[in-house]
């Protein structure tokens, strides 16, 4: 809870993620399901127009690819990264049942991904992982345009006189992260590479939404 050095807390691991989440895949989508009103926030944050790129930053089972496909249209393209294969195969059943065309997926972990061309926005959806590994981040910064836009969701603790919420946290975080580290400001390693940037704690402050424009 609040008050874990950041210095002590285990880095993410990698090999850990791939199987924490290939025992999640029959039940991911139904564990955050409550997840959605955020995600459907943090979308439309990004203002994304039709013809327009984005990137879906562990994009797991393609949960925003309806969303994101209402945006940019059939002319516009999602690029999907996410290291767990168990996700990504289901995330391109997604894709395949949907008819959709302008999905590509590259399955690795994003410190270590080949984004095609670059992109107009993205969106990091609860990959709390991913936004504490510095080396991810460079890396999909790399591949965004100049000014484009970038939205971050996910867990966080709240106050401390918020016990109940924190152990809400807790559970959660075990369940979907490999590392406490940084779940005082999740946020922490984004805020360099963006300009205006906004934090929004959700009621509660279990959770945020942090967003701001490509330096």
């Amino acid at each position: 809870m609040p008050g874990v050095s950041s210095a002590t807390a285990p880095e993410p691991d990698r090999a850990e993620a791939i199987e924490q989440y290939r025992s999640r895949v029959p039940v991911y989508d139904l564990e955050i399901a409550l997840a959605e009103p955020i995600r459907r926030r943090a979308i439309a944050r990004l203002s994304l127009k039709a013809g327009e790129t984005v990137l879906d930053l562990g994009c797991g089972t393609g949960l925003s690819f309806p969303h994101l496909e209402n945006y940019v249209g059939p002319q516009g393209a999602i690029i999907g990264v996410e290291q767990s294969p168990d996700m990504i195969a289901k995330a391109r059943a997604r894709v395949e049942q949907n008819g959709w065309t302008n999905v590509t997926f590259v399955n690795a972990p994003a410190e270590e991904a080949h984004i095609p061309h670059p992109a107009d926005a993205a969106v990091f959806h609860f990959t709390h992982d991913l936004m504490q590994t510095p080396a991810a981040l460079d890396n999909v910064f790399g591949s965004l345009k100049p000014s484009a836009r970038v939205v971050a969701t996910g867990l966080k603790w709240a106050r401390w006189w918020s016990p109940g919420v924190n152990l809400f946290v807790r559970i959660a975080a075990m369940r979907s992260t490999t590392t406490m580290a940084g779940l005082d400001e999740p946020w922490r390693y984004l805020e360099p590479y963006l300009t205006g940037m906004v934090i929004e704690a959700a009621p509660g402050g279990a959770t945020y939404l942090a967003y701001g424009v490509r330096k």
